[in-house]
């Protein structure tokens, strides 16, 4: 397999999975082309590269930047903007893993607090406090996991995989 089928290859496996991952596919693409650029890319670059609009590499790259795991760079004499992707595989778990935490499990956690205090005691009632009370205690654990993964570094946590 040559470089551009192996480099294209990967582009569209990382769209996919970024599918998976509750992120759009060309929000994926655009990600997967800049980790293993050489150099920052422009929007026309990534326009012409991924055959994508404007308007959808823009609204991407603003959403990437948004989730701290692209930058945006200015070049000397160069009008356009560029943009690049820290290419720390485990920097870029930890902050993907810190947007997570602050976007999905703080505001069901909230949530999940606030709806602890519906007053009654029926049945219904009972089985709704279980229940949330239950979710709320499993929402604080793996928020206490993501923060202790966030704030570490990856020999801590590679020593604690071999434990397990």
């Amino acid at each position: 397999m040559d470089y551009k089928e192996a480099r294209d290859k990967y582009i569209q496996a990382w769209g996919t999975l970024g599918s998976s991952w509750g992120i759009n596919r060309a929000m994926a693409q655009i990600h997967a082309l800049l980790l293993v650029s050489t150099a920052s890319l422009s929007a026309e670059e990534m326009m012409s590269e991924l055959q994508m609009s404007r308007g959808n590499v823009n609204m991407n790259l603003r959403a990437l930047m948004d989730w701290g795991i692209v930058e945006k760079e200015h070049k000397a004499g160069e009008r356009k903007e560029f943009f690049y992707a820290n290419k720390d595989v485990w920097e870029l778990a930890r902050q993907v893993s810190k947007e997570r935490r602050r976007r999905e499990i703080e505001p069901i956690l909230k949530v999940l607090n606030q709806v602890q205090s519906v007053s009654g005691d029926s049945k219904e009632i009972r089985e709704f406090k279980k229940v949330t009370r239950e979710l709320n205690d499993f929402s604080l654990k793996v928020d206490g996991v993501l923060d202790k993964f966030t704030k570490s570094d990856q020999n801590w946590f590679v020593k604690l995989l071999m434990k397990l």
